[in-house]
């Protein structure tokens, strides 16, 4: 997959070889606007200082990596898969202990980021996707990939025309191989799961996908689990349902965490759900820098879905004193894509969404849903009996 991957791992290697962003003579101030590429080669303004951030966050992804190649050294290649603490007598209590010890250190470095090169591995081991890919036939996705090939359905045809749209200009996704690659991957999950098909944002998850799995098989897995085990249920299916009941619980997170915003916008009228949405169905793909978005995946896929709504709140919290001056719906929304669009430290996000949002359980995240279903099902189903009104009054 990507036609170069030779490539891409080099580029990946802690950036060892990559040279290093240096602005021109004349953008050295920073008010001017300077194009440059990410860590993943997508084509990003900003300022001479989000250049010299991006430098520094090259920097901290070589150290990230020199610190995991230590561990495996000292621990072994897969030290990370042996964090599962067993009952009964038959592990002794140095195995439960060092168990004990890796699931602590794991989950602090996954915290810190998985160094690119070690993603593939790292995320297709820890969020079940390899376990998910076992209880199947080797030849699953070639199967199903050839079953599916030529066959036309709404979700097919959707799905050839968000391709183009899906990350323009990216010098692999935006070419004939890539959009193949995806088209693919989306096609085959579309008849894996008719109930899901294909929703719009998917594509965009996808792609991110293929850039750091590097094969389509294993980014065909990868959503899977997604879709499957780690995001709340019916997410992306045809009335959304579950994407609705995320943004309640979150509107009442916001109340409870962000009291100052909650107020201050509902004295607008502004409704979080006209930029959240985006956010929860991209999983913030198409508003955060690529590595401070697969950071954040770092840790979903790891901790679960439950994170989506630290990050969320995060990018509220950072702009606090900013939002509560804000008079308008517009300005809001200028506020918070201004903030995303710039977040080009992870570090920044990630340490606003651990240490001034707080943990959330996923007891309590759970509770919460399980609240707002029965609202979010019956205004559901309020809408598609005014849609059926509306179609008898026009026959």
């Amino acid at each position: 997959m990507y036609g170069t991957k030779g490539k891409i791992d080099l580029a990946f290697e802690y950036q060892s070889q990559a040279s290093i962003l240096r602005p021109s003579i004349h953008s050295r101030r920073a008010n001017l606007t300077v194009k440059f590429q990410d860590l993943y080669e997508f084509s990003v303004e900003g300022n001479v200082d989000d250049v010299n951030v991006l430098n520094e966050v090259r920097e901290k992804v070589r150290q990230r990596g020199r610190v995991w190649w230590e561990l495996e050294a000292s621990k072994g290649a897969n030290w990370y898969l042996h964090t599962t603490i067993g009952q009964g007598s038959a592990l002794t209590s140095s195995l439960k202990l060092s168990a004990l010890a890796n699931a602590i250190t794991l989950k602090k470095l996954i915290r810190k980021g998985v160094p690119p090169v070690l993603r593939p591995k790292i995320w297709f081991s820890l969020s079940g996707a390899a376990k998910k890919k076992s209880t199947v036939p080797e030849s699953y996705y070639d199967d199903l990939t050839k079953a599916v090939e030529g066959k036309v359905t709404p979700a097919t045809r959707q799905i050839d025309h968000d391709l183009p749209r899906t990350f323009p200009g990216h010098p692999w996704l935006d070419t004939p191989e890539g959009h193949a690659a995806l088209r693919r991957v989306l096609v085959v999950y579309s008849f894996r799961d008719s109930d899901v098909g294909y929703c719009q944002g998917l594509n965009y998850v996808a792609a991110l996908l293929l850039l750091v799995m590097k094969t389509e098989e294993d980014a065909f897995w990868m959503l899977a689990v997604l879709l499957e085990n780690v995001l709340v249920n019916d997410c992306y299916t045809n009335n959304l349902s579950g994407c609705h009941v995320e943004q309640r619980v979150f509107k009442d997170l916001l109340v409870k965490k962000c009291p100052r915003i909650a107020s201050h916008l509902e004295a607008l009228e502004f409704d979080v759900s006209l930029v959240t949405t985006e956010w929860f169905l991209c999983l913030f793909s198409k508003s955060l820098p690529s590595e401070t978005t697969l950071r954040v995946w770092d840790v979903i896929f790891y901790e679960g879905a439950k994170f989506i709504f630290n990050v969320a709140l995060a990018i509220f919290k950072m702009k606090e004193d900013e939002l509560l001056v804000t008079h308008h719906v517009g300005e809001v929304i200028n506020v918070l894509q201004m903030t995303t669009h710039h977040l080009f430290d992870p570090d920044d996000l990630l340490t606003v969404a651990f240490d001034k949002i707080g943990s959330m359980t996923t007891n309590n995240i759970s509770k919460q849903r399980k609240k707002q279903e029965p609202e979010v099902m019956k205004e559901l189903d309020q809408r598609i009996r005014r849609l059926n009104f509306l179609k008898m009054e026009g026959k």
